[in-house]
């Protein structure tokens, strides 16, 4: 079973939802992308045009790893405006448009439907559950978009945690700059991850219809423990670290606490689309580099609050991220450089093969 660590719901000054610019930012980066993948690669003569049953006049578009909003709002608009232009030129009555929003079973979805856009032009619907299996009928989806999502792993590999085992990541709470063995733990666990998302929307993705991906990867012939979202995490493994020195916290427990993200290569990612045979690779890119800073302390729990709570409980949660917020490059606002060894974004664009 999947392991569940939703983001920091509600719209309180600690929620995602407060908190996920750096998010929206990337996605914004990568709107002419979006816009243009769809004009160039939808193709609209294999959808009806007329209304042969009631389900065939029905574009469906579902958004995977939603979270709470806005910026699931922002990107779903991109979209449908895309989409929407495609039928103009084509000449062809658009037809009525169904968004299925989906997250793990935790999510906040009554905050996520609270702030629907009240001018939206299209039906919404919640689908609880994790991606990495079945969520839709066979055949039923036109477009499926997911973005900053997929590099959560459905579960931790049980070797980080064993100290007999040359995996085990003993003062680490992710693989940069680990030993070889975690990095290919972690990319074993990615690989099972990535089979089942792809053999599920497969199946999911109606013959033609398109996927786009927005991935945290790694630079081209890298291995794992070069090339992560480490660095970003860099200040909390330290307040960790700082907390089991001073007796604040178990060497044991921060010894077994691993976050369960992982950055494909550009080679790995596309080995991996490739061997599912469903679909066709049009784009893998990278996108433009950013300048990205250290999480504040509202960034930081918004996203990892409720992994902390579950593995070390609430109790450390406040005096962990005060100590957290005085950390030198948190209060001034350090920003991380290119030869930190961070994550590069990869955007895919994937069509469903013709049966």
């Amino acid at each position: 079973m999947a392991e569940e660590f939703p983001m920091t719901g509600g719209d309180g000054p600690n929620s995602y939802a407060k908190n996920s610019i750096s998010q929206r930012l990337a996605a914004d980066g990568a709107k002419g992308m979006l816009v243009a993948s769809i004009f160039e690669n939808l193709d609209i003569q294999t959808l009806p045009s007329r209304p042969t049953t009631a389900s065939s006049t029905i574009f469906r578009i579902a958004d995977l790893g939603c979270s709470t909003g806005p910026n699931t709002f922002i990107q779903v608009k991109n979209i449908i405006d895309a989409v929407s232009q495609k039928y103009h030129q084509s000449a062809v009555e658009l037809p009525e448009l169904q968004v299925y929003f989906s997250d793990l079973v935790s999510n906040d979805f009554n905050y996520l439907f609270a702030t629907l856009p009240r001018d939206r032009q299209y039906f919404a619907a919640g689908v609880p559950g994790s991606f990495h299996g079945r969520l839709f009928p066979k055949a039923s989806l036109n477009f499926v978009y997911s973005a900053y999502a997929l590099h959560w792993l459905s579960k931790l590999p049980q070797v980080l945690r064993d100290a007999n085992s040359p995996a085990f990541n003993k003062g680490r709470i992710l693989y940069g700059n680990a030993p070889y063995e975690v990095g290919q733990a972690y990319s074993a666990q990615y690989a099972k991850d990535i089979e089942c998302f792809f053999h599920a929307r497969g199946q999911e993705l109606a013959p033609g219809g398109l996927m786009v991906l927005l991935i945290p990867g790694r630079p081209h012939g890298t291995l794992p423990a070069q090339g992560s979202l480490a660095p970003f995490f860099a200040p909390l493994e330290f307040t960790l670290a700082d907390m089991v020195n001073e007796g604040l916290l178990s060497e044991d427990k921060f010894d077994s606490f691993n976050l369960p993200f992982y950055c494909p290569s550009v080679e790995e990612l596309r080995t991996l689309i490739d061997e599912n045979g469903c679909f066709d690779i049009l784009k893998l890119e990278i996108q433009a580099a950013q300048t990205p800073a250290y999480p504040s302390v509202q960034q930081c729990r918004a996203g990892m609050e409720s992994i902390l709570k579950k593995h070390f409980g609430d109790e450390i949660i406040e005096l962990l991220f005060d100590r957290y917020s005085k950390n030198k490059n948190i209060a001034g606002s350090a920003s991380l450089v290119a030869d930190d060894g961070l994550a590069v974004g990869f955007f895919v664009l994937v069509k469903r093969k013709y049966l």
